[in-house]
This record gives C-alpha cells, sequence and structure tokens, in this order.
C-alpha cells in the first residue's frame, strides 16, 4: 500500500521505517527538513494515488490544525488516521466535520515508544470496519508478528479510549514497581537491589516488558543517581481518572500513581509543610529547616 505520514519524530520515524521494510511505499511529511521526504502537505498529497490514506503522528496540541489543512487537499472516499495521544472526545466531532467532504476517518491508539520498530507496535483502532478493513495490511505490517497486538476496538473514539486505559494501567505499574524498589532500597537486609529486580524478569508473576526496561536502567545507573525524581503526565491518566468518575468505576491504583507524580513536581510539599505544622500544634513535633 501507499500511505502518507505525517510526523517522522521518535514515533512516526520508526514507524516509516519499518512499514517500508514490509514493502510498502510512505511518503513522509515533517517540518524539520532532515527527515521529511517532501517539502509540503500539498507534495505529500499529490504524490499518493487515490483513494489515499493519510496518518498524522503529531502532537495532541497541533493534531486539528493538521487535519483541517488535510481536509482542504484530500478528495471523497480517502482515509485520515490520527495515531497521536489525542482526547477520545475529540474523534467524533472530527468525523462528523470530515463526513460532508466524504473523507474517512479512523483513531488509532498505538504503543510501542522508541522500540515499535524492532517489535512491532500494539494497536487500538477506532472506526468503521469497512474502513478498517482497508488499512488493514498497513496494521498487519506494524504490529508485532502473530495473533496479538491489533484489535479493532469499535467506532471512532474507541482507539484512543483503549489506548487512554492502557496508559493509565501503564502508571499504575510504573508506580507498583517503583514503590517496590524503592522499599528494597530502604531495607537493611536487601543488599542488591538491582539483582533481585533483574532475578524477577523470568519466572516470576510479575515479569514485564516494563520490568525489563527498570532492568535496563538499572544496569546503565545502579543507584539511578543521574536521575531526578520528577515525572511528567502528558493527559491520559488524567483522562483516565475522569472517566472513573463519570462512570462511577473505582480506580484507586491509577488514581493514586496520577497524584504521585504530581507529588514529584514539588521540591517542597506545601501539603506536607501543613502536616508537620499540624503535628507539632498538637503534639509538639517540631521540624525546622
Amino acid at each position: 500500500m501507499q500511505l502518507g505520514l505525517i510526523g517522522l519524530g521518535r514515533m512516526g520515524g520508526n514507524m516509516r521505517e519499518r512499514l517500508r521494510a514490509a514493502g510498502h511505499e510512505v511518503v513522509g511529511y515533517d517540518h524539520h527538513k532532515e527527515t521529511t521526504d517532501v517539502a509540503s502537505l500539498q507534495e505529500m498529497v499529490a504524490k499518493l494515488s487515490a483513494p489515499r490514506v493519510v496518518w498524522t503522528m503529531v502532537p495532541a496540541g497541533v493534531t486539528e490544525a493538521t487535519i483541517d489543512q488535510l481536509a482542504e487537499l484530500l478528495e471523497p472516499g480517502d482515509i485520515i488516521i490520527d495515531g497521536g495521544n489525542s482526547r477520545f472526545s475529540d474523534d467524533g466531532p472530527r468525523a462528523e466535520r470530515l463526513k460532508p467532504k466524504g473523507i474517512h476517518y479512523l483513531d488509532v491508539g498505538v504503543s510501542g515508544g522508541i522500540w515499535g520498530n524492532t517489535n512491532g507496535y500494539a494497536l487500538m483502532v477506532g472506526g468503521d470496519a469497512e474502513h478498517v478493513a482497508h488499512c488493514q495490511p498497513i496494521f498487519d505490517a506494524l504490529k508485532p508478528a502473530g495473533q496479538f497486538g491489533f484489535a479493532h476496538a469499535g467506532p471512532v473514539g474507541a482507539g484512543h479510549y483503549s489506548k487512554m486505559v492502557h496508559n493509565g494501567i501503564e502508571y499504575g505499574l510504573m508506580h507498583a514497581y517503583a514503590e517496590g524498589y524503592e522499599l528494597m532500597k530502604a531495607s537493611e537486609l536487601v543488599e542488591n537491589v538491582p539483582a533481585v529486580i533483574k532475578s524477577w524478569r523470568e519466572g516470576s508473576v510479575v515479569k514485564s516488558w516494563l520490568l525489563d526496561l527498570l532492568d535496563r536502567a538499572l544496569d546503565e545507573d545502579p543507584d539511578l543517581a543521574n536521575l531526578r525524581g520528577y515525572a511528567d503526565d502528558t493527559g491520559e491518566g488524567r483522562w483516565t481518572v475522569d472517566e472513573g468518575v463519570r462512570l462511577a468505576v473505582p480506580l484507586n491504583v491509577i488514581a493514586a500513581s496520577l497524584f504521585a507524580r504530581f507529588q514529584s513536581r514539588q521540591d517542597d510539599s506545601p501539603a506536607m509543610k501543613a502536616v508537620a505544622a499540624l503535628r507539632n500544634q498538637f503534639g509538639g513535633h517540631a521540624v525546622k529547616r
């Protein structure tokens, strides 16, 4: 197949290489001249034969503008795929906006990070079955070999919703590993924490790719001394917790891991200052700088 791919950063660039290795023709566009195949969106569209398929992998802040630009360049029967970390509630309005022009829309949650070119990507797709089937050769090339790694999750919006939940779970898993790591570091008994982490990689019920990556990080820096204890969030964890509130689904672990990220950004927590003040007031537990 032919594919127009917009956004050739850490994810998009590797996707282009994996697709080309599978025999597909990819015309990539990026505003960085050293990575782009064409000079403009117009040139990219002109190189594609109808019905065209164009996949966007751009930051959430520019996705709407990119899709609006594409809508003026594409023709009825063409398909736009958004594989960025868009909020699922944006997908329905996009599809409705494109419908009068006869342009179809799919949303795809993509997981795999910088390792996707080698390992393949997990893909969660939202949209009409007909349009998913048309793009299936692309999805088959991107996913890992074998039966897993791809799901047609449901109608438009389902792909990004599934990826939102995926990332919420990821928050919780990462924080569980992090708490276990910290507890062993604090223990007077465990003398070789990296070795224990490594022992869990095979034969353990907590084995996972995330655990493999933690082991890799500890191989590079056994005490994580070169890292700052700061973790940002890109929105999906917040959206997941919002949905938990909306649907009255208790998300205790995911919510706690999200709030822990907020706490990591405070050099001197105002909340803990208030706790220290209260302990001093009722029990004389003074803590001074």
